[in-house]
């Protein structure tokens, strides 16, 4: 099992960038799946984009596409969510999570057992 914290959240205006770091604990941390998730107020937590624990295959939401990346560095047991051209819409808690199934990779969050506490992403028009 991999625990999770994310930093990096805050306060931007639309067209800015956000940056959020996802520091995970653990000797597993290569082998897991690292997803991030974000909830609206009032909305089901949705699938926003994952990276492979070896870093070769990555997905991401149809709404995100083209602005936002999702990498790591294991060498800092760390995933990152590169956030651009941020709008209204983006606004958010956002979560990252790992899947711990060893070779699964999976934008299901019901296949995510690890979770990070959240961060709050807002953008301001």
């Amino acid at each position: 099992q991999v625990q999770l914290a994310e930093s990096g959240g805050g306060l931007v205006q639309a067209g800015g960038s956000l940056k959020l770091s996802c520091a995970a604990s653990g000797r597993t941390f290569t082998l897991s799946t690292s997803g991030w998730f974000r909830q609206a107020p009032g909305k089901d937590r949705e699938f926003v984009a994952a990276v492979a624990g070896n870093g070769e295959n990555t997905a991401y939401a149809d709404s995100v596409k083209g602005r936002f990346a999702v990498s790591r560095d294991n060498a800092k047991n760390t995933a990152y969510l590169q956030m651009n051209s941020l709008k209204p819409e983006d606004t958010a808690v956002y979560y990252c999570a790992a899947d711990n199934t060893w070779g699964r990779f999976t934008t299901n969050l019901k296949m995510y057992t690890s979770w990070g506490q959240g961060t709050q992403v807002t953008v301001s028009s």
